[in-house]
């Protein structure tokens, strides 16, 4: 008997992380229904056997698969191999270093199921160590269907477009069908950002849930956000999608103030952690940051860094020069 389209698919890109391999799998076993299927993909590992132990781990898992790649890609081109493929109504996503907990997913697509929405976000438990910390998404309104794009703004005030996760969340084929859910291909890093602006840009509807099953590792050695390499720099790519998408965008003057101001905090925030990056790196760091910075205006510059500390600002303003009007 042919089986039906599954309800769910959880896209599981894996790169490097063999130590957490098992933790990882036993938390979609500990969720794993008839109508889920798991897709983990491996980005072509190179320092240790992620690929062996994903064949292994997994054999029991039922409705899984491990597609390989021929060449490293990245975590963007990794979600996309999976998005391919998935054949399921609704799609989620889990880095192959984090965990769920038990019965989290079945949750997850029954609040999804119940509020008939294009996407529901959720907070998600970060891990340090030892410690453990909820985060909750900035939308404050819980289980009530929300207007995506009544989320990006203020621009001065934490909004949904600052918590570009997108494994705290789920979401329904539809987007795909629409031209969404893709992420950009080659992105090593914040390859979230562009794609939740287009989310709450161009959906029609979302929710925000109070479920705390995601458990997010922060402090892995193998992870791109405690590695000073290159890679780091492709969030100037990523935040000038942003602005480039914006353009078509009938709200563009309002929501440029916002993307600015977004990309004013993390150039600030990478140009602080000068520690974190080889030389090279960091030089290429501030060229790229006077690059980005002189594309703005002195006013866009005035409106984006209002109110963001005097220590960023004077960060800026070492790198940009001429912003002696900009009050920190």
């Amino acid at each position: 008997m042919t089986r039906r389209p599954p309800k769910l698919s959880v896209i599981v890109p894996c790169f490097n992380i063999e130590a957490y391999v098992p933790e990882t799998v036993t938390s979609l076993r500990n969720n794993a229904r008839d109508d889920f299927e798991f897709i983990f993909v491996e980005d072509r590992s190179t320092k240790d056997d992620t690929y062996e132990a994903l064949l292994a781990l997994t054999e029991p898992l039922e409705h899984s698969r491990v597609i390989r790649h021929e060449t490293n890609g990245g975590l963007a081109t990794a979600r996309n191999t999976g998005i391919d493929v998935a054949e399921g109504r609704w799609l989620t996503f889990l880095d192959g270093d984090d965990w769920l907990a038990p019965g989290y997913l079945a949750r997850l697509v029954e609040t999804a199921e119940r509020l008939d929405v294009d996407f529901v976000r959720t907070d998600h438990v970060q891990v340090t160590g030892l410690e453990r910390k909820i985060h909750r998404a900035p939308e404050g309104r819980r289980n009530t269907v929300l207007d995506p794009r009544g989320s990006i703004l203020p621009v001065d005030d934490t909004t949904m477009v600052d918590y570009p996760y997108a494994w705290a969340g789920v979401y329904h084929r539809r987007l795909l069908d629409r031209g969404m859910l893709r992420f950009h291909d080659g992105l090593r890093t914040a390859e979230d950002r562009p794609w939740v602006w287009e989310l709450h840009r161009r959906a029609e509807s979302y929710a925000v849930a109070s479920l705390h099953g995601v458990f997010y590792r922060r402090g892995v050695t193998t992870s791109l956000t405690q590695i000073g390499d290159v890679r780091q720099l492709d969030f100037f790519r990523s935040f000038d999608l942003v602005l480039e998408e914006l353009t078509s965008d009938p709200e563009e003057d309002k929501l440029r103030k916002k993307a600015l101001r977004n990309y004013c905090v993390v150039i600030a925030h990478q140009l602080l952690a000068r520690d974190r990056f080889e030389r090279s790196v960091h030089a290429r760091l501030r060229e790229m940051a006077a690059e980005a910075l002189g594309r703005m205006t002195e006013r866009e510059l005035g409106e984006a860094l209002v109110g963001m500390g005097e220590e960023r600002v004077h960060t800026l303003r070492r790198i940009r020069g001429g912003m002696k009007g900009v009050a920190a």
